[in-house]
């Protein structure tokens, strides 16, 4: 087992995303020091790098101590989980999805392919300063937190994020095979407060749309 391994265990984050700063804490030294313990660990495979400044001990997949909700949060901290995946998750859509897709309060879409777990994406919607976790919960995973978005919020995200307009709605729900009735019990309350979430007037239109019965 190496150094840097041990460390990383003794400090209690062995089921954990380790940032490039933790690392420094936990090793300390000078930076090529810690450059190469890191290079090391990753040769030996004892250590995953993520991306830039992310790595998790290789232990964690091995034991499926992981999970992608979690990860994708670690990757991006900020984002919540939301689309087809938070839809998928509730089980308002029948499909599971391949790729992990959150929403992230910076100004710009990210994708980041690791192969030991798949894609993630995140993309920039605009929402109104405040409002990015509205309908958005806390769940816990194998002893960790993440954020996913309820289906009425994952859903309108991915109106969002499509460009659907009004008079595309009952298209759009029936190609995305959602239940009737799951749509039938969407509360008022929700809807309302969903009009304070985004910018563009379209999803203000689908908002009412919905609150008339689309």
């Amino acid at each position: 087992m190496s150094l840097i391994v041990k460390k990383i265990q003794q400090a209690d984050l062995a089921e954990r995303v380790i940032t490039e700063s933790q690392l420094s804490r936990l090793i300390g030294g000078t930076p090529q020091r810690r450059y190469s313990l890191v290079n090391r660990a990753l040769h030996q495979g004892e250590l995953l790098h993520l991306r830039r400044g992310r790595y998790l001990l290789s232990s964690v997949r091995q034991h499926r101590k992981v999970n992608l909700f979690v990860l994708a949060q670690s990757l991006l901290p900020g984002s919540y989980v939301s689309f087809e995946t938070a839809l998928s998750f509730h089980g308002w859509i029948p499909e599971s999805t391949q790729v992990t897709m959150s929403v992230t309060p910076g100004r710009r879409r990210q994708e980041i392919d690791i192969p030991e777990f798949g894609i993630f994406r995140f993309y920039s919607l605009a929402l109104r300063t405040g409002y990015l976790l509205e309908g958005v919960e806390r769940h816990v995973f194998v002893g960790q937190s993440a954020l996913v978005a309820q289906p009425l919020r994952a859903l309108l995200d991915i109106m969002y994020l499509r460009k659907i307009d009004v008079s595309d709605i009952m298209d759009f729900l029936g190609g995305m095979r959602i239940d009737a009735e799951l749509l039938a019990h969407i509360e008022d309350r929700e809807l309302a407060l969903m009009l304070q979430v985004y910018k563009h007037k379209r999803m203000l239109s689908i908002i009412k749309a919905f609150q008339r019965g689309a």
